[in-house]
């Protein structure tokens, strides 16, 4: 059986193909760099991260963008021997303008080396390719309309893509109009002769849904499915698996058809701090050629039917990671920039995690923060820290991230009475507090620092020697840091991990011994 979600924390906007015995998805990052996460299966029930495509700042220059801004929604490919990957950069996305910039790279391996970007359009984001049995390629990508009176997704558009001028060619058209719901995160299929188009409905949130229409002819026009939406937990809220929609269609070597879309589950208070998530649901045609979920409804399910491919299970991950190697770990991400020798380094001290203090917890363009995806209601994070900071401008520490305006933050820092200290620092949709008193630690050569997640309760903790622990500030909502938390309407979920400031300027550094982050409920899945 398929346990869903498949692929736990921030995954979303799932783009799933299979290219022989080896299938493939890849999901939306965000502000966070490396861009693009692609997974890798065999049997689609184990997964694990496989690669980056996005790696350097040439293909997606992420400095300033806002926060859940970045990249969006991957569209993956495969044809004739390379792999396509379109992809939107939203340079901004607060107003009535969004500025979304969309990029082609290619590569005829899926582990690289990646093309530079070849830059198609900016009217709209999502954009997917379609290669046609007639050697012809195809972008659509939903209309973004700013003006007053209009819908702001104003439709689908398609233009073609001519792969020997690297361009978009002729005009677009609108194949789909945006006159109900919203529409987005299309995807293009064709088959017995007809042209498919799956269509996120709705919004990403709690009215999310998969549509879908189809045509004769590929520029329409297009005829909706009697039954839309296909899928959906819209009107559901006992489901646990909330906000489905964003599906793509991918046939097995046995001719069955999997659906992999994005979800998320909800706390009690309906709020989701892992993000959105990818789940995979088995489906058929019908006689008349349309889609269909297997099972009585379209309501998403927790468990699924297998393809009954021979089982591909991977190496179970460590939870602790020593930073004996030379490179960070894949699952490590870092905020819009890349993690160059400038500031961080695994070399300098072997064995350790040394990052060099820099702009504030609250800067678009270059923070020294290294984390990754929590993937867990039941986990626990910790890590051990050197540092000597020699006035308050200087921190580090155990930071708990959903953006600049919400976090939770266990810094080691200075202060001119108390001298090196522990505090807390939060903040509430920008409002920042110290909901707790300095916790001296002059003399300390190091200190260990970690994090408890227990549901909504997340609890900090900190100890001298990584055997007696020490609570450390209030017990926290974790729900605080998720999408949909004050109607921020975020993507992201939320992330752990290490960070330092200098807001000094002198670059003072910290060094990590270890990292560690463990699940500690086998029912919440794991990558």
């Amino acid at each position: 059986m398929i346990k869903n979600p498949i692929l736990t924390g921030c995954n979303p906007d799932p783009s799933i193909i299979r290219v022989g015995d080896d299938y493939y998805i890849a999901t939306s990052t965000f502000e966070w760099f490396p861009g693009v996460q692609i997974h890798h299966s065999r049997d689609l029930i184990h997964w694990r991260l496989l690669t980056h495509p996005l790696t350097r700042t040439s293909q997606f220059d992420l400095k300033g963008v806002p926060s859940s801004g970045g990249i969006w929604a991957p569209n993956l490919t495969y044809d004739n021997g390379t792999y396509y990957l379109v992809y939107t950069n939203v340079i901004n996305r607060t107003g009535v303008y969004k500025d979304v910039h969309n990029y082609l790279i290619t590569a005829k391996d899926i582990m690289g080396p990646w093309s530079a970007p070849i830059y198609l359009n900016s009217s709209g984001f999502d954009p997917a390719l379609f290669h046609d049995d007639d050697g012809r390629k195809w972008l659509i990508n939903m209309c973004w309309n700013f003006r007053k009176g209009h819908k702001r997704f104003d439709g689908i558009l398609l233009q073609e893509y001519c792969p020997i001028e690297k361009r978009l060619i002729g005009k677009s058209k609108r194949i789909i109009e945006g006159k109900t719901w919203v529409k987005e995160g299309s995807n293009l299929y064709k088959k017995r002769g007809y042209y498919y188009i799956i269509i996120a409905e709705g919004g990403t949130g709690y009215n999310h849904s998969v549509t879908v229409s189809r045509s004769k002819q590929i520029d329409g026009p297009y005829e909706e499915d009697p039954l839309n939406p296909i899928l959906t937990s819209r009107h559901h809220p006992d489901q646990p698996l909330q906000k489905a929609g964003h599906g793509s269609i991918v046939e097995t070597q046995k001719g069955d058809w999997y659906m992999a879309y994005l979800c998320a589950r909800p706390l009690p208070d309906n709020l989701c701090p892992l993000g959105r998530e990818t789940s995979l649901q088995k489906c058929y045609w019908t006689e008349d050629g349309w889609l269909r979920m297997i099972g009585e409804n379209n309501l998403p399910l927790l468990t699924v039917e297998g393809p009954g491919l021979p089982l591909y299970p991977f190496e179970e991950l460590p939870a602790k990671d020593d930073f004996e190697n030379e490179e960070l770990s894949i699952h490590f991400q870092t905020l819009r920039v890349s993690a160059d020798e400038s500031w961080i380094s695994l070399k300098e001290r072997p064995g350790y995690l040394r990052i060099a203090g820099r702009e504030s917890l609250t800067s678009l363009h270059e923070q020294s923060m290294v984390a990754m995806r929590i993937q867990h209601f039941h986990c626990d994070a910790e890590t051990c820290i050197e540092f000597d900071p020699d006035n308050f401008m200087q921190m580090a520490g155990l930071i708990c991230y959903y953006d600049e305006n919400d976090h939770f933050y266990l810094r080691i820092s200075h202060d001119d009475k108390v001298g090196k200290n522990i505090s807390l620092i939060t903040h509430d949709q920008g409002n920042y507090d110290e909901p707790a008193e300095m916790v001296c630690i002059e003399g300390w050569d190091r200190c260990y620092l970690k994090v408890s997640i227990r549901e909504e309760e997340l609890q900090f903790l900190f100890s001298q020697d990584g055997m007696k622990w020490e609570k450390f500030g209030p017990i926290l909502n974790f729900g605080q840091l998720s999408d949909e938390y004050a109607d921020k309407l975020g993507f992201t979920g939320a992330f752990v991990g290490m960070c330092v400031q200098d807001l000094s300027g002198t670059k003072r550094f910290a060094d990590f011994d270890y990292f560690s982050y463990k699940s500690l409920n086998e029912k919440d899945g794991d990558e």
